[in-house]
Protein backbone atom coordinates (compact mmCIF):
# COMPACT_ATOMS: atom_id res chain seq x y z
CA UNK A 1 0.00 0.00 0.00
CA UNK A 2 1.44 3.35 -0.94
CA UNK A 3 0.43 5.08 2.30
CA UNK A 4 0.05 2.46 5.05
CA UNK A 5 -1.20 5.08 7.52
CA UNK A 6 -4.52 5.05 5.64
CA UNK A 7 -5.19 1.47 6.84
CA UNK A 8 -7.01 1.39 10.15
CA UNK A 9 -7.79 -1.75 12.15
CA UNK A 10 -10.54 -1.51 14.76
CA UNK A 11 -13.09 -3.66 16.53
CA UNK A 12 -16.40 -4.37 14.83
CA UNK A 13 -19.01 -1.77 15.74
CA UNK A 14 -22.77 -2.26 16.06
CA UNK A 15 -23.37 -0.09 12.96
CA UNK A 16 -21.00 -2.12 10.71
CA UNK A 17 -23.05 -5.20 9.64
CA UNK A 18 -25.16 -3.57 6.88
CA UNK A 19 -22.19 -1.97 5.12
CA UNK A 20 -20.02 -5.10 5.41
CA UNK A 21 -22.76 -7.35 3.99
CA UNK A 22 -23.42 -4.85 1.18
CA UNK A 23 -19.73 -4.69 0.26
CA UNK A 24 -19.54 -8.48 -0.13
CA UNK A 25 -22.84 -8.55 -2.03
CA UNK A 26 -21.36 -6.11 -4.57
CA UNK A 27 -18.50 -8.59 -4.96
CA UNK A 28 -20.97 -11.42 -5.62
CA UNK A 29 -20.43 -13.15 -2.27
CA UNK A 30 -23.27 -14.31 0.00
CA UNK A 31 -22.31 -13.03 3.43
CA UNK A 32 -25.53 -12.03 5.22
CA UNK A 33 -25.83 -9.10 7.57
CA UNK A 34 -26.96 -11.52 10.29
CA UNK A 35 -23.47 -13.09 10.30
CA UNK A 36 -21.92 -9.79 11.35
CA UNK A 37 -24.69 -9.08 13.83
CA UNK A 38 -23.88 -12.46 15.41
CA UNK A 39 -20.17 -11.60 15.43
CA UNK A 40 -20.99 -8.34 17.22
CA UNK A 41 -23.16 -10.16 19.78
CA UNK A 42 -20.40 -12.73 20.36
CA UNK A 43 -17.87 -9.92 20.71
CA UNK A 44 -20.05 -8.26 23.34
CA UNK A 45 -20.38 -11.62 25.14
CA UNK A 46 -16.59 -12.09 25.10
CA UNK A 47 -16.55 -15.26 22.98
CA UNK A 48 -15.21 -13.63 19.79
CA UNK A 49 -13.28 -10.55 18.70
CA UNK A 50 -13.90 -9.18 15.22
CA UNK A 51 -11.42 -6.75 13.71
CA UNK A 52 -12.39 -4.56 10.76
CA UNK A 53 -9.93 -2.98 8.31
CA UNK A 54 -10.73 0.31 6.64
CA UNK A 55 -8.79 2.21 4.02
CA UNK A 56 -9.46 5.93 3.98
CA UNK A 57 -12.59 5.20 6.02
CA UNK A 58 -13.92 2.60 3.57
CA UNK A 59 -14.49 -1.02 4.65
CA UNK A 60 -11.75 -3.26 3.24
CA UNK A 61 -11.86 -6.54 5.20
CA UNK A 62 -12.14 -8.27 8.56
CA UNK A 63 -10.98 -11.21 10.65
CA UNK A 64 -12.25 -12.81 13.85
CA UNK A 65 -10.68 -14.53 16.83
CA UNK A 66 -12.96 -17.20 18.26
CA UNK A 67 -12.14 -17.80 21.91
CA UNK A 68 -14.28 -20.98 21.93
CA UNK A 69 -13.64 -22.81 18.66
CA UNK A 70 -15.55 -26.00 17.91
CA UNK A 71 -12.66 -27.76 16.14
CA UNK A 72 -11.64 -30.46 18.63
CA UNK A 73 -7.90 -29.96 18.06
CA UNK A 74 -8.20 -26.41 19.39
CA UNK A 75 -11.16 -26.74 21.77
CA UNK A 76 -9.52 -29.58 23.72
CA UNK A 77 -6.43 -27.44 24.31
CA UNK A 78 -8.26 -24.09 24.70
CA UNK A 79 -6.42 -22.65 21.70
CA UNK A 80 -8.10 -19.54 20.26
CA UNK A 81 -8.80 -19.79 16.54
CA UNK A 82 -8.43 -17.07 13.94
CA UNK A 83 -11.42 -17.43 11.63
CA UNK A 84 -13.05 -15.88 8.61
CA UNK A 85 -10.26 -13.68 7.23
CA UNK A 86 -11.72 -11.81 4.25
CA UNK A 87 -10.47 -8.84 2.26
CA UNK A 88 -12.47 -7.26 -0.54
CA UNK A 89 -11.00 -8.01 -3.97
CA UNK A 90 -10.13 -4.37 -4.69
CA UNK A 91 -8.00 -4.19 -1.53
CA UNK A 92 -6.05 -7.44 -1.93
CA UNK A 93 -2.27 -7.59 -2.25
CA UNK A 94 -1.92 -4.36 -0.26
CA UNK A 95 -0.96 -5.81 3.11
CA UNK A 96 -4.43 -5.62 4.64
CA UNK A 97 -4.72 -9.35 5.40
CA UNK A 98 -1.32 -9.23 7.10
CA UNK A 99 -2.33 -6.22 9.18
CA UNK A 100 -5.55 -7.98 10.20
CA UNK A 101 -3.59 -11.11 11.15
CA UNK A 102 -1.09 -9.00 13.12
CA UNK A 103 -3.94 -7.58 15.18
CA UNK A 104 -5.66 -10.96 15.62
CA UNK A 105 -2.41 -12.64 16.69
CA UNK A 106 -1.62 -9.84 19.15
CA UNK A 107 -5.09 -10.22 20.67
CA UNK A 108 -4.69 -14.01 20.91
CA UNK A 109 -1.26 -13.59 22.52
CA UNK A 110 -2.90 -11.72 25.41
CA UNK A 111 -4.59 -14.99 26.45
CA UNK A 112 -2.58 -17.81 24.89
CA UNK A 113 0.91 -18.79 23.82
CA UNK A 114 -0.46 -20.43 20.69
CA UNK A 115 -3.14 -19.59 18.13
CA UNK A 116 -4.85 -21.80 15.58
CA UNK A 117 -6.20 -21.25 12.11
CA UNK A 118 -8.00 -23.45 9.61
CA UNK A 119 -7.67 -23.13 5.86
CA UNK A 120 -9.64 -24.67 3.04
CA UNK A 121 -7.86 -26.97 0.63
CA UNK A 122 -9.44 -26.03 -2.69
CA UNK A 123 -7.61 -23.64 -5.06
CA UNK A 124 -9.59 -20.63 -3.85
CA UNK A 125 -7.51 -20.79 -0.66
CA UNK A 126 -4.08 -20.96 -2.33
CA UNK A 127 -3.12 -17.39 -1.36
CA UNK A 128 -4.24 -17.93 2.23
CA UNK A 129 -2.32 -21.20 2.48
CA UNK A 130 0.87 -19.45 1.35
CA UNK A 131 0.31 -16.49 3.66
CA UNK A 132 -0.19 -18.66 6.75
CA UNK A 133 2.93 -20.74 6.10
CA UNK A 134 5.00 -17.58 5.51
CA UNK A 135 3.73 -16.25 8.85
CA UNK A 136 4.96 -19.34 10.71
CA UNK A 137 1.83 -21.47 10.92
CA UNK A 138 2.46 -25.21 10.83
CA UNK A 139 -0.03 -28.08 10.41
CA UNK A 140 -1.37 -29.30 13.75
CA UNK A 141 -0.69 -32.90 12.59
CA UNK A 142 -4.24 -34.09 13.30
CA UNK A 143 -5.19 -34.50 9.65
CA UNK A 144 -7.90 -33.05 7.48
CA UNK A 145 -11.48 -32.35 8.53
CA UNK A 146 -14.67 -32.22 6.51
CA UNK A 147 -17.51 -30.39 8.22
CA UNK A 148 -15.49 -30.60 11.45
CA UNK A 149 -15.12 -34.40 11.34
CA UNK A 150 -11.73 -35.97 10.76
CA UNK A 151 -11.38 -37.59 7.34
CA UNK A 152 -10.29 -41.21 7.48
CA UNK A 153 -7.71 -42.58 5.05
CA UNK A 154 -9.40 -43.74 1.84
CA UNK A 155 -12.56 -41.69 2.41
CA UNK A 156 -14.13 -39.74 -0.43
CA UNK A 157 -14.96 -36.09 0.29
CA UNK A 158 -16.08 -33.05 -1.65
CA UNK A 159 -13.41 -30.46 -2.36
CA UNK A 160 -15.32 -27.42 -1.09
CA UNK A 161 -15.04 -24.82 1.68
CA UNK A 162 -15.67 -27.48 4.34
CA UNK A 163 -12.51 -29.50 3.59
CA UNK A 164 -9.98 -27.94 5.97
CA UNK A 165 -6.49 -28.37 7.37
CA UNK A 166 -5.75 -26.73 10.72
CA UNK A 167 -2.51 -24.98 11.64
CA UNK A 168 -1.02 -23.52 14.81
CA UNK A 169 1.50 -20.80 15.52
CA UNK A 170 3.50 -20.14 18.66
CA UNK A 171 3.00 -16.58 19.89
CA UNK A 172 5.08 -14.23 21.95
CA UNK A 173 3.23 -12.15 24.50
CA UNK A 174 3.42 -8.43 23.75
Amino acid sequence: MENPETIQIRLLEKSDPPSIAAAFKRMGWKKPETQYQRYFQEQMAGTRACFVATVDGQFAGYVTVNWRPTYAGFADLTIPEIQDLNVLTTYRRKGIASRLLDRAEAEAARRSGVVGIGVGLHPGYNAAQRLYVKRGYIPDARGITYRECFVEEGASVVLDDDLVMHFTKQLRAE
